[in-house]
């Protein structure tokens, strides 16, 4: 969507304006509607048209909308807290990931080469012991 003249639409402030912070309690002003280009082609297409029925019930009207409050300063700070901890706790656990892997991976390799290591000076030696037993059992006899 352009805007001839390269100026905002009317009723969208810009970064240069001061835009007044309603009072705690006070009624905020209802939403802009959207433009009509910004709906979906599906969403502009009209429904096909009913014949008109002619009733004697009365009409019963919506409740009218309740409008919204805007959240206080001590709720917009917990939720930008939330927001910010939350992306942090991602970037953390994304950065931990990254560093600790490699680390890790060496740290598992040398346990496992040591393992091994200290598994075959083991198994060599109780086949040692166990071959050394039996020539003495056969020697006995």
């Amino acid at each position: 969507m352009s805007v001839p003249g390269g100026a905002p639409p009317s009723g969208v402030p810009t970064l240069t304006e001061v835009v007044a912070w309603p009072a705690p309690g006070a009624v905020a002003p209802a939403p802009l509607e959207p433009a009509p280009e910004a709906f979906p082609l599906e969403a502009t297409v009209a429904a096909p048209a009913t014949p008109a029925v002619a009733t004697t019930m009365p009409l019963e009207l919506a409740p009218a909308p309740v409008a919204p409050t805007l959240p206080t300063e001590e709720q917009l700070a917990q939720r930008v807290l939330n927001d910010l901890q939350h992306q942090i706790e991602l970037m953390l656990d994304y950065r931990m990931r990254e560093i600790l892997t490699p680390i890790l991976t060496r740290a598992t390799d040398s346990v496992i080469r040591d393992a091994r290591a200290e598994l075959a000076s083991t198994l060599r030696d109780l086949v040692a012991r166990a071959v050394a037993q039996e020539l003495a059992r056969h020697r006995d006899k």
